[in-house]
């Protein structure tokens, strides 16, 4: 495909200078320089239904507006999850490669019943329980932070957390929860990053699977639990499930509980950095804290796109797009639609009708987690803002060579306690 750093410079192309058919986001180093923004601005407002074609991947179309994306989203009819929900794998991709399974990837009526077994998890009866869970650990990971110095946020708090998290979602051994941590990345990395190859991946997750099916085994012959795997496990729909459909909807559950809400909450520390104003804001009215989490929420965006494959020729826009063409809706650029949302370039703690944003999704696959991600970032910055002054960032972040999880590896900051 199009390579954006073709020339090993390091310098990014302005997509206004090269030819509309070249243009193509999908490039992680895109993601992993912050570079993206132009690419998109050009497609929405030149060509915002726009067609790619590579040797890697085939046919695939970037949505780019968020009416457009919406439409995708309402109509599953048209645009099936079946297949996977990022434009991978390639189409020499090896044949013994793991292939899993997870609801998200699914059409009804099967993601229906699936998504159904695991939703009671956090339905609003469970979060309120888990308020109190969340409050003191948020508590006591800003309690332990080193001031005076400089650490990782990412490592320190935004893992930490959401981790800690899920590893209750999941009543998986406290002590091992980094084993969670790992399994996401693994899970989403591209080779030659933090995996050196697709056989790590295989290796790695197949561990993954040996240590769940373990848990699974002792809850199945227990009495049902409200854990995760005691759900999927008592399950009318899911007890049966074989090991890589297993595998699959455990990667799904961790990297939806894991990486969303982790770099949504090193991206909020970031924006009030590079926002001082809305950061003085917050300061002086901290009850714009529920709001502020959802305006994070979009101009984060922790995952750039989901993938659609047309079920039969269709058309948007004027645009024919053909039966098995690949359909990437990127939220990404849908949440910097000047059409739909005023000023979205700009971060805005007390953004009119904040939660109108894509970044969950819409429709029948909205993110089964939104709820809980929203009350993790409250709880955070309530107890963020009764123990410091500013949170501050001293060095520009490390962002994740990925085009479909937008995210931190490193956020480097200095916390400045409450006088």
């Amino acid at each position: 495909m199009s390579n954006a750093l073709a020339d090993d410079t390091g310098q990014i192309p302005d997509p206004y200078s090269m030819p509309l058919e070249d243009v193509n986001p999908l490039d992680a180093k895109l993601f992993q320089h912050d570079a993206q923004w132009a690419y998109f601005e050009r497609l929405r407002a030149e060509d915002p239904v726009h067609f790619s074609e590579d040797e890697e991947f085939g046919r695939y179309w970037h949505i780019t507006k968020f009416e457009d994306i919406m439409l995708v989203e309402k109509h599953h009819d048209i645009f099936s999850s079946e297949g996977g929900i990022t434009i991978g794998p390639p189409l020499n991709a090896p044949e013994d490669r793991l292939q899993t399974r997870m609801f998200i990837a699914m059409d009804p009526p099967t993601h229906d019943v699936q998504r159904a077994t695991v939703s009671p998890v956090v339905q609003p009866i469970n979060l309120a329980k888990l308020e109190g869970t969340i409050r003191e650990r948020a508590g006591n990971i800003l309690d332990s932070l080193p001031i005076g110095e400089t650490f990782n946020w990412v490592d320190l708090v935004s893992i930490e957390l959401t981790t800690q998290m899920l590893a209750t979602l999941f009543d998986f051994p406290f002590e091992d929860r980094r084993k969670l941590t790992r399994w996401s990345d693994v899970a989403t990395a591209a080779p030659g990053t933090i995996i050196e190859n697709e056989e790590q991946r295989k290796e790695e997750l197949l561990e993954c699977l040996a240590y769940f099916t373990k848990l699974w085994n002792e809850r199945v012959n227990a009495e049902p639990g409200s854990d995760l795997i005691s759900m999927l496990a008592h399950g009318e729909e899911t007890r049966n499930m074989d090991p890589m459909e297993f595998l699959g909807n455990l990667i799904l559950l961790i990297v939806g509980g894991n990486d969303t809400t982790r770099n949504s909450i090193s991206g909020g520390v970031l924006a009030l950095n590079e926002n001082p104003a809305e950061y003085d804001k917050l300061r002086a009215d901290p009850s714009l804290i529920p709001n502020m989490v959802a305006e994070i929420i979009r101009w984060q965006t922790p995952l750039a796109y989901m993938r659609r494959t047309a079920n039969v020729d269709t058309e948007i826009r004027g645009k024919k797009i053909k039966a098995g063409d690949r359909v990437l809706m990127w939220y990404v650029s849908g949440n910097r639609d000047d059409d739909v949302i005023e000023n979205a370039n700009d971060f805005i703690i007390d953004r009119a009708k904040a939660r109108h944003h894509v970044s969950f999704g819409f429709g029948i696959h909205r993110c089964m987690g939104n709820r809980l991600a929203e009350m993790q970032l409250r709880v955070l910055w309530e107890e963020i803002m009764k123990r410091f002054e500013r949170i501050e960032v001293v060095q520009e972040p490390e962002r994740i060579f990925s085009s479909f999880v937008k995210g931190y590896s490193e956020l480097m900051v200095r916390v400045h306690p409450k006088k």
